[in-house]
């Protein structure tokens, strides 16, 4: 007779007791999601925000319940291949987990998770070390901001962070073009204090579906 799967024997990694009973957590929250709910999808996402995200959790509570953690530890949950897996094609879905993702359990409809998906974005000011999704440039002379002329008390803070700017009779002005950001190039933290300062959001939170599973089907997306 076959051995059942909801039997199977979860090692892990050796780590101090509170760790390991939080990993165990994980893993034991995790089949029991498999049991509550109808689907599990994989999802990507990219310039994470946490407050914005909570708003999504809020939103899918009753219907749904979202894991980011450990990606090895999620791993084990769902099984690193056939034999560990605790459901049929879970371990599928492990071998995808791999860079910035997480789990979503949900009875929402396919069609209704897609377009949760699909509306979720946010706009946010870039971080130091993201690359820039395009050039920005400034040209000579004087210097308007998203409210209007820059007051003249910010020219210090522009030239120290790398801008080169002069008062021209109270008003602050560039001396040559400049370019704020480049496309494809890492931002400095100067960088990213100028894009704040002249209101350019470059950051777009936003997540993305890679695979579905159920007990019927696994498919990616």
């Amino acid at each position: 007779m076959p051995k059942s799967k909801r039997n199977r024997v979860v090692t892990l990694a050796k780590v101090d007791k509170k760790g390991r009973e939080r990993k165990e957590g994980l893993v034991n929250s995790v089949g029991e999601c498999l049991d509550q709910y109808k689907a599990l999808y994989l999802f990507r996402y990219e310039n994470m925000r946490n407050d914005k995200f909570k708003e999504l959790r809020e939103k899918c509570r009753d219907t749904s319940r979202f894991f980011l953690g450990s990606n090895k530890v999620l791993q084990i949950a769902l099984g690193k291949s056939e034999a560990e897996e605790p459901r049929d094609n879970t371990h599928r879905v492990a071998e995808r987990l791999k860079g910035f993702c997480g789990l979503f359990f949900t009875n929402m409809e396919q069609e209704e998770v897609e377009q949760v998906f699909a509306e979720f974005e946010e706009l946010d000011y870039a971080r130091t070390g993201m690359v820039a999704p395009e050039t920005i440039q400034m040209d000579a002379g004087p210097i308007h901001g998203p409210m209007g002329p820059i007051a003249h008390t910010m020219e210090p803070t522009l030239r120290e962070n790398g801008m080169p700017t002069k008062l021209n009779k109270g008003i602050v002005e560039l001396v040559s073009d400049f370019q704020l950001c480049k496309e494809g190039q890492q931002l400095s933290p100067e960088q990213v204090v100028l894009l704040r300062l002249f209101d350019h959001k470059l950051a777009k939170f936003k997540l993305q579906l890679d695979c579905m599973w159920t007990t019927k089907e696994f498919k990616l997306l």
